[in-house]
Formats: structure tokens, sequence, C-alpha cells
């Protein structure tokens, strides 16, 4: 079974199952992973409670009046299929409804599982700085 939490608490290195950030040519460590998870407005994670591990996770920037941005949502390949990423996903949407603005960016081949879940596409500008994918200072 699946359990959510609203917290980074006692979340470890050792804490998270392997494959996330999966097909990323240069993924954050998970030192890094930890430290965006640690300084996002919201987080939720999927903990997988057999094993105590965590399988997904959804963060949530905000300056929690007017705006908020989903930059990731990311479920471990061998958890994939099981509506995780959806559950996540109402989660997260259901704690930022107050806010008027709530704003994700996505590869079209996602489009349709957002606007499943009630968001609509809309256009947008983007700059991605490859070098710094994986988040290190350099």
């Amino acid at each position: 079974m699946i359990i959510y939490q609203e917290h980074v608490h006692r979340v470890t290195e050792a804490s998270f199952e392997n494959g996330f950030f999966d097909g990323w040519p240069n993924p954050p460590s998970i030192a890094t992973f930890i430290r965006i998870l640690q300084n996002s407005t919201h987080v939720i994670l999927a903990v997988d409670d057999q094993t105590g591990r965590v399988v997904g996770f959804i963060n949530a920037l905000s300056d929690q009046i007017l705006t908020a941005y989903i930059p990731l949502l990311e479920v471990v390949p061998s958890y994939q299929g099981r509506g995780i990423g959806k559950e996540l996903t109402q989660r997260m949407l259901d704690k930022l409804k107050e806010i008027y603005m709530v704003d994700l960016l996505c590869d079209p081949d996602l489009q349709d599982f957002y606007a499943n879940l009630g968001m609509r596409k809309a256009q947008g500008m983007l700059i991605r700085n490859y070098a710094h994918q994986s988040g290190k200072l350099e």
C-alpha cells in the first residue's frame, strides 16, 4: 500500500527507491533531490508502506497568495501505472485550490494526463540550462 505524506521529516538518502529522474541525462544527486524537496513550498511524497521508501513525489513553489508553480512530478518506473502520479497531482491541486494561478510546464505527451485532472493547455515560454540539470553549483 502507498501512503502519502506532506513533509520531508526524517527523509534521508536511504529513503528513496532507485529510479527517480528516469531518462534525465544529468539527474540531480539524492542529496540535491532532498534539498529541492526541503526548499519547496509544498511537497507530497508517496511512500511504500512495506519498504518505507519514497517511490513518488510532487512539489510546488508558491507565494502562497496568488501564484503557484508545480515543477516536478516523479514516480519511479517500477511503481508507475498504479495511479500514484494521479493521486499525487490531485492532492497537490487540492492543496493549491485557493490559489488563483497554478501553472506547470510539461511535454506534449503528458498534456492529456494533466487535462484529465482538470488542468488546461496553455502556451508559455521557458529557458532550459541543461548544463545545470543536476542542480550542482559550478
